[in-house]
């Protein structure tokens, strides 16, 4: 019986073992060697409408019912805590009161980074030796992320200023110069315009990708903080980018008050 148990004992460890010492992944090449990140690729979550843990809520719309309402969701920031500064903290209240009329996601604006990757929307990867292009559905938005040496912007914009390397498996990306006009959620999270994010995309496996991003904003937060989720490749038939303008829909928001006569109802 001692023998036995010893036995078992000894397999259980070498189970272990073997699980401490696979290596990990390791991505398919592209002609220059880096890791293949091409695709289409989606987040799977809700941090869209909150990155931080959140249970399930009434929408904006009572009429609608279960229709448009929140949907619970586990947290992908990392100790669960944003670290606002106080008077951060109490716009991000405010904003919260207000995000059917605030977020710039209602209004079709561009997402900003790090948002664009977790709107519930798909984008692609389009990947080459000296620039990689993300080309999103959500209004059209793109980034191009410069993979020479690193550049700076001629000015602040929607999407920021991204520069790249690749550390190993994964393609590191430095994003500046972005403006203070988008939120990272529903949930009235947002930054000012000294918002410097690194993101990482690392493979983990054939159909997934890790997601990173490390937030800096010393006007708004006391510290930088960080966000990770899995990404997933679409691979269903003939699957596409669709296009997806959402202007023409947020344009009676937007302008509708500025109408001489009432559109009819």
């Amino acid at each position: 019986m001692i023998v036995w148990t010893a036995l078992a004992g000894l397999g259980s460890l070498a189970a272990m073992l073997a699980v401490a010492q696979a290596p990990a992944y390791r991505a398919p090449r592209t002609a220059d060697a880096k890791p293949n990140l091409n695709g289409i690729w989606q987040a799977l979550n809700t941090a869209d409408w909150d990155l931080q843990g959140h249970a399930a809520a009434q929408g904006p719309v009572l009429l609608l019912g279960a229709a448009f309402s929140v949907p619970p969701g586990l947290g992908v920031v990392e100790g669960e805590e944003i670290p606002y500064l106080p008077a951060a903290a109490t716009k991000k209240k405010e904003n919260q009161a207000n995000w059917a009329k605030l977020d710039p996601e209602v209004k079709c604006y561009l997402p900003g980074v790090p948002r664009a990757t977790y709107l519930p929307y798909p984008f692609q990867i389009i990947q080459s030796q000296k620039v990689i292009m993300i080309s999103y559905e959500f209004a059209g938005a793109v980034r191009t992320i410069n993979m020479e040496a690193p550049t700076k912007a001629p000015a602040d914009s929607w999407m920021g200023w991204s520069n790249g390397h690749w550390e190993g498996e994964s393609l590191v990306v430095d994003v500046t110069s972005q403006n203070d006009q988008t939120w990272f959620d529903r949930a009235g999270d947002f930054h000012s315009d000294a918002l410097h994010v690194v993101e990482r995309y690392t493979p983990r496996s054939a159909d997934t990708l890790t997601y990173e991003a490390t937030i800096e904003d010393s006007k708004t937060f006391s510290r930088p903080w960080k966000i990770s989720m899995p990404l997933y490749r679409h691979v269903e038939k003939d699957a596409r980018m669709l296009e997806y303008k959402c202007v023409e829909f947020s344009e009676e928001l937007l302008y509708g008050h500025l109408r001489k006569k009432p559109s009819n109802p």
